[in-house]
């Protein structure tokens, strides 16, 4: 049984197997990261990006999140993020603790969305010091509820960090589905729109484990290997983290799988908004779906054992299709949500 709980749920996608058994078929690589396989992808992700980047390879989003971020301020400095950014509300205090102390500091928007003007009154808000110095923003792409920041938006907030001096990093833990949805070059919405590092998801795209932290300023990079390290990072086995994305990379799997993903999300919003007593909370622009159910409906399709969340700060139900999420699923679960909601 598929779930919509979260695109966490789905296994590896076939690719990104195969890549990893190639890697164990392949002999003895060299270790921590200066294996062949790393190497490669790395100069893949260079390619696909455009650039001359720095890419490094952490476990989790967490890591990859706190860490850049980390890397990008001092612990007197200070985060600006949405209110609803998973930094924010599903880390555990984890850029806090990298950063040894860096501040978030939130603003509202709507959508989950960041604005310049937003952005500008968190600047703007105190210049004493005895306030944490703003000096990087986040943006999350695609964000917490779906939404996806277009190539203008992220231009726009980039312009206005650049002009507050400040550094730009993006939580692209579904950067793929934004990817999709936009149908753009990847790097229109990363350097090339004022973005200084990405966290390129790769987990929720197919992959077994793994983000990759890609630096496109590289100076912003220095030492960032010595803070994978001591935060356990730094694989030793590390060719068994990077060569799943040879699996994604090649003939473009890791752009297949998102487009999927959201074909999948506007077929299940399609059907749930035909539906009398149920809404939909935020316009359906990525993989996520987050609907109003009746309570009773909700209660009713957990006991028939579909597994989805609440969605914490803005209530109702969030709905997640993943890369082999299938139609026979969506029209389902659909189905059944129909009928409780006629009963």
């Amino acid at each position: 049984m598929q779930h919509f709980a979260s695109d966490n749920y789905a296994g590896i996608c076939p690719e990104a197997l195969d890549a990893l058994i190639a890697a164990n078929n392949s002999g003895h690589e060299p270790a921590y990261g200066d294996d062949s396989w790393t190497n490669q992808v790395c100069d893949r992700l260079r390619d696909l990006f455009q650039t001359d980047c720095e890419v490094f390879f952490v476990f989790n989003g967490t890591a990859a999140n706190s860490l850049a971020l980390a890397s990008l301020c001092q612990s007197y400095h200070s985060v600006i993020c949405h209110e609803l950014a998973h930094i924010e509300t599903d880390e555990c205090g984890g850029p806090e603790f990298f950063s040894n102390g860096s501040k978030l500091l939130t603003a509202p928007g709507i959508g989950g969305k960041l604005t310049p003007d937003a952005i500008e009154a968190v600047i703007t808000r105190r210049a004493d010091i005895h306030y944490p110095k703003p000096k990087v923003v986040t943006l999350t792409q695609a964000t917490e509820v779906g939404t996806v920041y277009s190539v203008e938006q992220v231009r726009a907030i980039a312009a206005i960090a650049k002009r507050r001096h400040l550094k730009v990093h993006m939580d692209g833990a579904r950067f793929a589905n934004a990817v999709a949805a936009l149908d753009v070059h990847p790097s229109e919405i990363t350097w090339r729109a004022g973005v200084d590092v990405l966290c390129f998801g790769g987990t929720k795209n197919g992959l077994p484990v793994g983000e990759a932290v890609v630096f496109f300023d590289r100076s912003l990079a220095d030492d960032f290997a010595y803070r994978l390290k001591q935060a356990g990072q730094l694989a030793s086995k590390m060719r068994f983290i990077s060569a799943p994305w040879l699996g994604l990379l090649d003939n473009d799997v890791w752009l297949r799988n998102a487009r999927h993903a959201n074909a999948m999300a506007r077929l299940l919003q399609t059907r749930l908004q035909e539906i009398p007593g149920v809404s939909i909370m935020f316009p359906g622009e990525s993989n996520a779906v987050f609907a109003q159910l009746p309570p009773h409906a909700a209660k009713a399709m957990r006991a028939r054992g579909w597994k989805f969340y609440e969605f914490i700060g803005a209530g109702g139900c969030r709905l997640m299709c993943a890369w082999d999420t299938q139609p026979e699923t969506v029209e389902r679960f659909a189905a059944e949500v129909r009928e409780l909601c006629a009963m």
